[in-house]
This record gives structure tokens, sequence and C-alpha cells, in this order.
């Protein structure tokens, strides 16, 4: 097997066996590659090509003949690692050494040396991607601006390296510490690194000038920061000073697809190590996308930094298939025990949200043995057809004429009726990527014939079959599931408990105070 590198920092180049290869002129082709190789899990062709090309006469023609290009470079005889069939390309990079990928694999390391972590920092120096900007193409540049702020980010933890290393000599430490704040401004652990550097010189009167210099950048700023004072241990909050942790954990994300019973592929990706946590699909979710969302991530995010966090995208959404003859409950249920069996879960903690909750609570009475805790956030028991009036009955049927009609549109119109009523108190912001977001996670015709499954859902004679320890979490204000709901859901189930958070969302955003309660809630509800 011919032992392929990628390197990123400076211009883009490929290595076949250490012997540099001819990249094709076309810059689209170059940044493709690039894409592909960051992002290593599977990207739907009509994403792809919405991305690179925009919409030109033919973008999958030209989307054909760049992989073609690149296949040509990565591919050998013996290892075929561009894989694209006709929904989706990506790249196996398992077996290829990525410079900024081993970078990051490296650099926290407790003993690298001082020779290996000024090396890091000088590639680090180096242009992320050189020369590979598509000025006209807005989505690639936003995803090509964030990831030289990852580049960035992981130039500070060098820098912070060197500061602290014990065989660099105490004042050169001030020094790497000095940059470290230049590079991170607004890093509140690098601001605390320096003052103890300069109290550990005995400069006093510097730490004084500093220490009312960096509190009142910090104030101005609006953040919060305790200055470190003359003896004191050096304390920071690791994970409030670290942005960079939810790209780590991404990185160890792998995306893989298991066959429901009626040959539909489910895609699922398992993040983080520990006691699991298997989170029911429920609409709206794609495992591409999700996790850089101001909704779901924290929650994620947090979850899988001591746990097992697994994930997948419901039939016919996200990275699953959409072409599927069979949306109903019944294969929502059935394609949650693929995904169980699949990765191999036994005895789990159950995490159900919005109609995701009926699809645990079903799972949870078919299979109580695996089930180890069930939580359930903004669930219902019955869909909005049961026991509906026939004035409701022609509003949702409107609103399903109307989501046929205009969900695909650029307009974004149409699925603001979603945004408005699942986060009341969300930011425009953060209403133009939900709204993006809905767009991208399934079709048209799909997003009907969940809505209309949704309608006919009813576990309400399970509840009371429930059998393993619950916790039924619900937002007081949620306009989308009123909260009575979740209060009928835990006053059935047997000895449920009720936690009620004070948010008006029936998706919490991440930044809410009660998207940590709810987070710290879950643990201690699972904790042993």
């Amino acid at each position: 097997m011919i032992g392929i590198s990628i390197q990123m920092l400076g211009e883009l180049q490929v290595f076949q066996g250490g012997i540099p290869v001819n990249l094709p002129p076309s810059k689209r082709t170059r940044a493709l590659l690039a894409f592909l190789t960051l992002a290593a899990r599977p990207h739907r062709r009509d994403r792809l090509c919405e991305i690179f090309w925009g919409l030109p006469d033919d973008p999958r023609a030209s989307l054909r003949w760049s992989l073609s290009k690149i296949r040509s470079i990565v591919n050998c005889a013996d290892q075929e690692r561009l894989v694209a069939d006709r929904e989706r390309v990506s790249l196996d990079t398992e077996a290829v050494n990525i410079d900024i990928s081993q970078i990051a694999s490296r650099v926290d390391i407790p003993s690298i040396s001082v020779t290996e972590l000024k090396g890091i920092h000088r590639q680090l120096r180096e242009p992320f991607l050189d020369g590979i900007d598509l000025p006209n193409q807005e989505l690639f540049q936003q995803w090509l601006v964030s990831e030289r702020e990852e580049v960035l980010r992981l130039r500070g933890r060098a820098l912070a390296g060197l500061s602290s290393h014990s065989d660099v000599p105490l004042q050169d430490r001030v020094g790497w510490a000095r940059s470290w704040g230049e590079l991170e401004p607004y890093s509140t652990a690098a601001a605390t690194r320096l003052l103890k550097l300069l109290d550990l010189m005995g400069l006093s009167r510097e730490m004084e000038l500093e220490c009312s210099k960096l509190s009142c950048r910090f104030r101005k700023a609006g953040i919060s920061w305790v200055p470190y004072k003359s003896g004191e241990e050096e304390q920071f909050d690791e994970r409030k000073d670290e942005p960079i942790l939810g790209r780590t954990l991404l990185t160890q994300q792998k995306v893989k697809f298991c066959t429901a019973m009626d040959g539909v592929g489910i895609a699922y990706a398992s993040i983080g190590k520990g006691p699991p946590i298997v989170k029911a699909a429920n609409w709206l979710s794609h495992l591409e996308y999700d996790w850089d969302s101001p909704i779901w991530s924290p929650l994620f995010r947090e979850l899988s930094l001591d746990h097992q966090f697994i994930r997948y995208d419901e039939r016919g959404n996200g990275l699953s298939d959409w072409s599927v003859k069979n949306i109903s409950f019944e294969s929502f249920v059935t394609d949650l025990e693929t995904v169980v069996d699949a990765c191999g879960a036994e005895n789990f903690t159950l995490l159900g949200i919005s109609q995701g909750a009926a699809v645990s609570i079903e799972y949870a009475v078919r299979h109580p043995e695996r089930v180890k805790q069930l939580v359930l956030f903004g669930g219902y028991a019955s869909g909005w057809r049961i026991g509906a009036s026939e004035a409701v009955i022609k509003e949702r049927e409107a609103i399903m004429t109307l989501t046929e009609t205009g969900w695909g549109q650029d307009n974004p119109a149409y699925r603001q009726i979603f945004s408005s009523t699942f986060m009341p108190s969300a930011n425009a912001a953060e209403l133009a990527w939900f709204n993006e977001f809905q767009r991208l996670t399934t079709s048209p015709e799909n997003a009907v014939r969940f809505l209309s499954v949704f309608g006919g859902i009813d576990v309400r004679e399970r509840l009371k079959q429930v059998t393993v320890p619950t916790l039924v979490i619900h937002s007081l204000g949620d306009q989308r599931i009123p909260v009575t709901t979740g209060y009928d859901i835990a006053s059935a189930i047997p000895n449920a408990r009720f936690v009620g958070l004070e948010s008006d969302g029936h998706l919490l955003l991440g930044r809410e105070s009660a998207s940590k309660i709810f987070v710290d809630e879950v643990r201690r509800f699972i904790s042993p």
C-alpha cells in the first residue's frame, strides 16, 4: 500500500510514498480535496455542488470531473480512498497522514519535548491552505475561515505548552505567555498564566500593571475573570478556555451506515468514551451539520465529554436514505433497534427529544433489559390528530400544504413557521441558521410525510408499562408542545421524575441557562 501524506499548512500538497503529486490546476478541485480531507465524513452530492459551484448549468457534471481528478491522486491499486455513490461522497483518511491532524494529536501530550513544541509552533505560523480561497463561493469561504480560526487556536495551545514547559527557562516562558496573550487577547487562561509567571520571577510591579490592563480588557468585553493573586495556584476553567474542544471531539466522530429491515440505509455516529447514551432520532437532524449548531451542539459536546454519545439520522432525513417507501412510527422504532444492534450498545441511557420521546418510550417497553435510564425532553405521547377538532386538523393540513410548496425554496418564510415556535427567543442569526438547516435536512415531500406521521403517534397506553427509571424534562414555556403534556407523561410513567426548565423553547439554545441545567439534571440522574 502506497502511503499518502497531505500538507495543509502553506500551499496544499499531496505526497505518495514521499514523492510530491502534481495537483490539478483547478483551484475548485483542490479546494474540494481539502474540504473532503478535513471533513472526513460523507457529504451529499447536492450539498457539495452548492458549496463549490452554486447553481451553474450542470454542477453535478462539474463535481464528477473534480472527483475524477481527486480519485487519481488519492487512490492506488490496493486502496480506494475516495468513496462515492449516487448520493454521497467521502474520503477515507484513516491511513492518511495529514499535517494539521498530526499536530492536533501531539500538541497536548504531557511528555512532548520543547524542541517538538517549537517546531509545531513554527509550522503553525505558515498560512493555512494558502492560495485556495474561492471568494465567490460564500459557503466554502465560511468553512475556510472557520478552519483557519481553529488553526489559530491550535497555535494558542502550542504557546500555552511552551509557556508552562518545565524545560523552558522562566524568562522565556514569560515571552511565550505574552505571545499567547497577543494571539488570544480574550483568553483568561493566557492572562492568568502571564501573571503567574511574572509572580514567580518576582516582578510584582509589572504584574500589577499587567493585571490592571487585563482586568480592564475583560471588563469592557463583558468577560468574567478573577485576577490571579500572588502566591495562588494557577486555576482556570479548561472547558471555558478551549474553544477547540468541540472540534477535537468532532474529529473522533466516524459516521457509519447500517441497514434497516426494509433495506433503508441509516447513518449513525458514536463519539466520546464512557457509559453509553443513545439519542433516539428526531426530525431535523444531520450528523454532519448539527454538531456546529447553536441549538444542540453544546448539549452534545457536554454529554460527549464523559459518555459514549451515540446518535443517528432518521430515515428520510440527514445522512440517512431520503428515497424511502416507508416513513412510519413503527419504522422509527425498528430503526432505533437496528442502530442499537449495529453499535453494540447493551445497557445504555436512552434520550428521546420531541417525537423521539414517543419512539424511546416504545423501545423501553419492548426492551427494558437494555435501557438503563430513560430521559425524555419536550416529548408527547399522542400526536396532533389524536382527539383534534376539525379546525385544528384543517390548520395542520394547511401548514403541510405550505411546507410542500415552500420548504425547498430560498425564501425562508415557509420554514420560519417552524423556527418561530421551536425557538421563540432565538435571535436573527440563530433563526437564519435554523431556517437554512431545515432546508438541508430533508426534502419538501419528506417534511410533509414526517408531519403526517407525527400526527398519528399514540403511545399513551404504553406509559404505564415503562419499568425503567425515567426523567421527564420540559420547557415551562414550550410553545410547540405545552408543558402540560410533559406533566401528563411524568404522571403516567411509574415513579418518573419531572423537571421544568425556565425556557420558552421546544428546542434549547446552547447559550440559554436552561441548557446547562438540562445537562446538569441529566448527569445527576444517570450518574452511578
